[in-house]
């Protein structure tokens, strides 16, 4: 009889973790709280707007292509993927000249030359070292699990840790490069995807450069969505079993060993391996008994959270022609902005903010000739705002948008908003402090200092997600679901998996 595998949790990481233990011969069940599958890479539809309502940048398509093929699939026969170009253009406060980053080396060289002079062959040195870290990371960290100190302190890194700036941190790290504070913004932006701010993130994540300046940015047609279907399809297609609305209220354990889920209703599901995506603070402080958890309320509270987001929908009545697909609006005073996040949680004064358009490439997720926006504010996690405070912040945001990203009268063709936030991530993900993301990729909370994978009280007891290794990203909780399949089966080399 084969093994039972109980997964907690629809997520990237638990439907990825579904389809490498289904495709091995486990009888995987996985079980949902929400009605849809997904995780925060949720959606929902309004008149004819299909809002992706979480993950919208597909990048480092090789992670995802490695996965597939793990599975024995190809991502083409699954994703319509479309390269985007420009890959995004950034606005700046209080400057009418927005900047398109194309992903083409020639063209972007050019684009930093005319901003700072030197640029252009300092972004070609920036990205060689980009490269080289990216390829490093996996090849040799992020597709590891650690237990020891020395699991990630080896000798690679003792010996070209300066080469790979583990030890310096990402706004050290541009500085060196770029003067210009609008090409470092440039460079440090993507540290919002990792939830932490550039003033506290290892230098060695300046590897997200190489994913989105030398591979691109795509966007599966349908939506972001379809990489969800995909990962269900793949997983059914195997033998799992997906269900939703199906919330877990414990873990079961018998003499210190997980044996099991209770659903809610006292339905019992017994496995010889549970595995949870879900939140890792709730399924410690929640789904286990005190003596249970490897990690108590008290290890919680002293963590740093990713940010929460303030997020709207808007399904806007005509074509905005200043917009791309993806879209930055960086803040004039970077700093003020991070710290607003993380050291004295408001409401950002001058926010910085994306906006998504996903109707500018995909004409199915909105109405003919009109637009489909998603706009997200990163904002403090544990951030309690009021509905009243909702709709004058929205407003705000809205009217910042029409003065700095060429959108006069915007919000008189808005005839769709639905506004999302910190009590929204809580209540539908079980999210720690309504944190958009988890747990903060910040110095103390990289690699061996991440919670681990496996449980240290209960036997056969394993995580998966964003809140473990290697940590915050889509294609990243698809390593972590690699990992979870290598710590069951004990495989400890640091390479990715070839076969199952």
């Amino acid at each position: 009889m084969n093994k039972k595998v109980v997964i907690i949790g629809a997520g990237i990481g638990g439907l990825g973790a579904a389809g490498l233990f289904a495709k091995k011969g486990y009888d995987v069940t996985v079980v949902e709280k929400n009605a849809n599958l997904g995780g925060r890479a949720n959606i929902f539809e309004h008149g004819g707007f299909r809002f992706d309502m979480g993950p919208s940048w597909y990048l480092a398509p090789d992670i995802f292509e490695h996965y597939f093929n793990l599975v024995g699939e190809r991502v083409e026969d699954h994703l319509e993927l479309k390269r985007l170009s420009p890959s995004y253009r950034i606005f700046f406060r209080n400057n009418g000249d927005p900047l398109d980053i194309n992903s083409d080396i020639e063209i972007d060289t050019a684009t930093f030359e005319a901003i700072e002079t030197g640029a252009g062959e300092k972004l070609r040195a920036y990205l060689k070292q980009s490269k080289y870290q990216y390829e490093v990371a996996t090849q040799s960290f992020m597709f590891k699990n650690y237990d020891r100190i020395w699991d990630f302190f080896n000798k690679r890194v003792m010996t070209e840790g300066q080469k790979l700036s583990v030890f310096s941190t990402m706004h050290k790290f541009v500085s060196k490069f770029f003067t210009s504070k609008k090409l470092q913004q440039v460079m440090e932006y993507t540290m919002v995807f990792l939830g932490t701010s550039p003033y506290e993130a290892p230098a060695l994540y300046n590897l997200m450069s190489h994913m989105d300046f030398n591979q691109g940015v795509f966007y599966p047609q349908g939506g972001f969505y379809e990489l969800i279907k995909a990962l269900a399809n793949i997983a059914e297609k195997n033998g799992a079993v997906l269900r939703t609305n199906s919330p877990v209220e414990k873990i079961i354990v018998r003499d210190g060993k997980a044996v099991g889920v209770r659903i809610e209703g006292d339905e019992f599901i017994e496995a010889d391996l549970v595995i949870s995506n879900a939140d890792m603070w709730f399924t410690e402080t929640r789904l286990l008994d005190i003596a249970q958890q490897t990690h108590k309320e008290k290890y919680w509270q002293k963590r740093t959270m990713a940010p929460s987001a303030f997020i709207m929908y808007l399904g806007v009545s005509e074509k905005l022609p200043s917009l791309v697909h993806h879209n930055l609006l960086f803040s004039e005073d970077w700093r003020k902005n991070f710290d607003e996040i993380y050291k004295d949680p408001c409401l950002p004064d001058e926010p910085s903010l994306y906006v998504c358009a996903p109707s500018v490439t995909d004409p199915s997720v909105a109405p003919e000739g009109k637009e489909n926006l998603f706009v997200l504010v990163p904002i403090a996690s544990d951030l309690a705002i009021t509905d009243e405070q909702k709709e004058i912040y929205a407003d705000r945001v809205l009217a910042l948008m029409e003065q700095e990203m060429n959108l006069q009268g915007l919000r008189e063709k808005i005839e769709y908003k639905r506004i999302y936030t910190v009590e929204n991530f809580a209540a539908d993900y079980n999210a720690f402090k309504g944190s958009a993301l988890g747990l903060a990729h910040t110095l103390r909370q990289t690699a061996i200092f991440r919670p681990k994978n496996k449980s240290k009280k209960i036997e056969n007891l394993f995580y998966v997600g964003a809140g473990t290794n290697p940590g915050i990203g889509t294609q990243i909780c698809l390593i972590s679901a690699e990992l979870a399949y290598k710590r069951v089966h004990d495989i400890t080399t640091a390479e990715p998996l070839e076969s199952l």
